[in-house]
């Protein structure tokens, strides 16, 4: 006999010899035992795990001629084991559904299956990618199914049940074949290299085992190639080349140049791999697959189970997994899982790679969201609490800007006891000082006084066309409280919704204010009150205005309306409610 490939040279003949696939084999041996024997039968699952190859096995079991039948495994040197084991049974007809996929062949099959079999018990059909047959061919198929001869049983192997008809499906016993574990076929490669005199170290068969991808056939026909290029002693080296894995010492220069911030040693690495004659689309693969086993290296350790790699890859997830957070490696396999996905459907595949992986070096510089809340000071809750709050009234310099005194500085207090913050401290010096001194922050730290601040903030207003909205607020009343700019027009109403319209009025006179005094300060808009008696609104309008200035001068507010450029529709107060 000629040169057989592993794959078929290895393959099992009976149950006990089928890998990865224990909840089907022991369902089918006990059947056989109880002479349960269904007429349909539907194997899928991934390809190369044995699903035609149970099919074989089953029908050779049904029409082994043993003394001991029942059995729940072939002989093997009967007559009819050995015909099915070659291929030319007369009762158990192989059929290819790809090339015999209409309803002329399926009537065919039909009128066959009548006829008893020609010298075994059981006339077998298996039907080998069966999903390929149409839709009128399977109607054809379906009241043979329904009410079958007690002599046949059908057996269809398929990589895509879903496309197999409910009504085909709901009349057949399914099996859903598992991928072969990582540890089962390395184990397997090893006995087989063994067998075939082949010396191959424990990295080379992690090698040709994840090429496999679960696949046992597809993990031989790699092993036969690899055999046929190295000889009897496989090269780590050159197996490496052969399946197109990247080197995992350059996925590790990656991660350092993450790590490090590097844009420029990134860049360097994907164009080595690249001229290496790396596929980009395979370089994103390979370093989804590196990053997740980091990212379980780091959540369950590198002795899980759950990392399919060798021993030596085991200890340098370990090490590499160190390096990062598991939000940073989450953040990065997310990242890498998108670029992976969006490379099927581009043409320049290494300029979408090489932004893919400078995105991670840009990852890294995103702080955590809890270390943003814990830098927001402890009186921000007050400011929200008080933003609508009456204050006492300031006294007024010559430019007719208000300053804030001793009785009306920022009236924010702290519920708990605990060390004055810096915005309490200097409140305290604030409150030990003469009644009607104004405070220093009436001038800014530069030695600009407030009249300053005011017309830098009306003349860049000016400046940006919008004359309405300076007029407005030149009439109104100017105060400075710590690093705000608070201005109560006549009318805020029309303020405000004249700065809903200019969306970037808000930013202007922030930015005005901040140049004036050197810091950075805020422009506030508060709504008065009239002098007027006669003038006041009614009570629910005044609730109403008073709601809805609390709001609009809320800071929290204030940033969700420069960043998403929102306004402020309407205003509930469920305090009144």
């Amino acid at each position: 006999m000629g040169y057989q490939v592993l794959a078929r040279k290895y393959r099992p003949q009976r149950f006990d010899e089928v890998i990865g696939q224990e909840h089907v084999t022991r369902t089918l041996q006990n059947a056989l035992q109880q002479q349960r024997i269904a007429h349909g039968y539907i194997f899928s699952g991934h390809r190369g795990i044995g699903k035609t190859t149970i099919a074989r096995i089953l029908a050779a079991a049904l029409n082994c001629r043993s003394a001991g039948r029942p059995v729940a495994e072939p002989c093997g040197v009967c007559e009819s084991c050995t015909e099915i084991r070659a291929g030319n049974s007369v009762d158990v007809i192989e059929i290819d559904a790809a090339t015999n996929r209409g309803i002329d062949e399926i009537r065919e099959l039909r009128e066959a299956a009548r006829y008893r079999p020609a010298r075994d018990r059981f006339k077998v059909y298996i039907l080998d990618e069966a999903h390929q047959i149409t839709d009128a061919a399977f109607n054809a198929l379906l009241k043979t199914l329904e009410e079958p001869p007690g002599h046949i049983v059908f057996m269809m192997a398929t990589t895509q049940p879903e496309d197999i008809p409910q009504t085909i499906r709901s009349r057949c016993q399914n099996f859903s074949f598992r991928a072969v574990s990582f540890d089962a076929i390395m184990a397997q490669l090893g006995q087989i290299a063994a067998s075939e005199q082949v010396q191959a170290d424990a990295n080379v068969l992690a090698m040709l085992a994840q090429a496999g991808d679960g696949s046992m056939r597809d993990a031989l026909s790699i092993m036969d190639q690899a055999i046929a290029c190295c000889g009897a002693t496989l090269s780590p080296e050159t197996v490496r080349q052969l399946v197109g894995t990247v080197p995992a010492e350059a996925m590790e220069e990656l991660l350092q140049a993450v790590q490090q911030n590097s844009s420029a040693d990134v860049l360097r690495v994907v164009d080595g791999l690249v001229s290496s004659g790396q596929n980009p689309a395979h370089v994103a693969r390979e370093f989804v697959r590196f990053l997740r086993n980091l990212l379980v290296a780091k959540v369950a350790g590198d002795g899980s189970p759950l990392l399919q790699v060798s021993s030596d890859e085991r200890s340098r997830a370990g090490r590499l997994a160190q390096m990062f957070s598991e939000e940073d490696l989450t953040r990065f396999l997310q990242l890498m899982l998108r670029t992976h996905a969006e490379l099927g459907y581009r043409q320049e595949q290494r300029f979408h790679l090489e932004l893919g992986m400078l995105k991670l070096v840009h990852a890294q510089r995103l702080l955590p969201l809890e270390q943003l809340l814990s830098e927001i000071p402890p009186a921000s809750a007050g400011q929200r609490a008080a933003a609508g709050a009456p204050a006492a009234s300031p006294a007024r310099d010559g430019s007719g800007l208000k300053t804030s005194s001793a009785a009306g500085a920022n009236p924010f207090a702290r519920s708990a006891p605990g060390v004055p913050s810096p915005l309490e401290a200097d409140r305290a010096r604030r409150a030990r000082a003469a009644p009607g001194e104004p405070e220093a922050q009436a001038a800014g730290s530069n030695g600009v006084d407030a009249s300053a601040v005011r017309r830098q903030v009306l003349s860049s207003l000016e400046a940006g066309e919008q004359k309405s909205l300076a007029a407005m607020l030149e009439s109104g009343d100017w105060s400075l409280v710590q690093n705000v700019v608070k201005v109560t027009p006549e009318d805020a109403e029309s303020v405000l919704s004249l700065l809903r319209i200019f969306s970037n009025a808000q930013q202007a006179m922030d930015r005005a204010a901040s140049s004036a005094l050197g810091r950075p300060t805020r422009v506030v808009i508060e709504a008065g009150q009239s002098e007027t008696p006669a003038a006041r609104p009614a009570p629910a309008e005044e609730a109403a205005g008073s709601a809805r200035s609390r709001a609009a001068s809320d800071p929290v507010v204030r940033r969700v309306q420069e960043k998403f450029e929102a306004e402020i529709r309407t205003v509930i107060d469920h305090r009144k409610s």
